[in-house]
């Protein structure tokens, strides 16, 4: 971020355009607020979004997340749909005061943790370093064009 000689904010973010209608315009006309679009910095991330090495970050992203989300979901809306059309069912005691709807409750929580661990885990694995190595490419191809990454 930059001041301007008026006063007014520069942003140095390749990605920034103009400002979102309505927010931080000032007072002058609207053509002193947009910054000049630097086109090496957007040029640089564009390349790598469209490279190979991004696109199967992106798969091996997608391909844990769309099934453990449905699962997830699915699981879930199980729990509540049996719990509100099966009272009985839920209200089955298992062991002493315990009972299904209790253990279903308590595996929603345990679902919750499994699935951080697995997703920590995945991306430990399968991606982190492969986004990394982009990263490192992306800020050698912005000082390769004089931009900053």
């Amino acid at each position: 971020m930059q001041r301007s000689n008026s006063g007014d904010v520069r942003y140095d973010d390749p990605w920034y355009d103009a400002l979102a209608s309505g927010w931080g315009e000032s007072a002058g006309p609207a053509e002193a607020a947009v910054p000049a679009r630097r086109a090496d910095g957007a040029d640089v991330y564009l390349e790598v979004q469209r490279s190979a090495a991004f696109q199967e970050v992106r798969s091996r992203y997608r391909r844990f997340v769309v099934p453990a989300v449905a699962a997830f979901l699915i699981w879930y809306v199980a729990y509540v749909v049996t719990a509100t059309t099966a009272p009985g069912l839920m209200a089955r005691p298992v062991a002493g005061a315990v009972n299904l709807g209790m253990l279903a409750g308590l595996g929603q929580f345990l679902t919750t943790f499994l699935l951080t661990w697995a997703y920590v885990r995945h991306a430990r694995l399968r991606r982190d370093r492969a986004a990394l190595e982009l990263r490192w490419h992306a800020q050698e191809l912005a000082r390769g064009r004089g931009g900053a990454a």
